[in-house]
């Protein structure tokens, strides 16, 4: 009767400490999967919506600067992605970030990024780990920017 009183409390016993054991494991775990890089970056690099590489990649940036004042290069950059139908994933204001997908099927990422040269100018640069994809994005977005920006351009196009 005691034999087995005891070997019951061993099984929780051991059955806990396998728990615990676990449990110790999980910030190594944690560490090895994500390294130096934040734990935020590394469940959007899992989730497929990390902007690292774009941020990477802006030494290759496409770059053009529009007359326009900042908020409204921005929005039109939006209008104007939305009707190419790229993928917008991610608006970070304070990164001066807009990244999208090429298309809903081509998810290679793309990231433009704009820059307050002054109260009328604003810089964008278009960057991406693939040179396709930024050329892409980068041809379709600039002159419907311009046109957008300033609409009397586009009139004397059409004439």
């Amino acid at each position: 009767m005691k034999l087995k009183v005891q070997s019951s409390k061993f099984k929780i016993i051991t059955q806990n400490l396998k728990f615990y054991t676990m449990l110790s494991a999980l910030p190594f775990l944690f560490f090895v999967l994500f390294g130096c890089a934040s734990i935020k970056e590394g469940v959007r690099g899992i989730l497929g919506i990390s902007t690292k590489s774009l941020e990477e990649a802006r030494n290759t940036a496409v770059t053009q600067t529009f007359k326009g004042d900042y908020n409204n290069c921005y929005n039109k950059t939006i209008e104007i992605l939305r009707d190419m139908h790229a993928y917008i994933y991610a608006k970070n204001p304070k990164k001066d970030l807009i990244a999208v997908y090429v298309s809903a099927e081509d998810t290679t990422p793309v990231g433009i990024f704009f820059k307050k040269i002054d109260e009328n100018n604003t810089q964008i640069e278009v960057s991406s780990p693939s040179a396709y994809a930024k050329e892409h994005i980068a041809t379709k977005l600039f002159p419907d920017l311009v046109i957008s920006l300033n609409p009397e351009k586009g009139e004397e196009k059409n004439k």
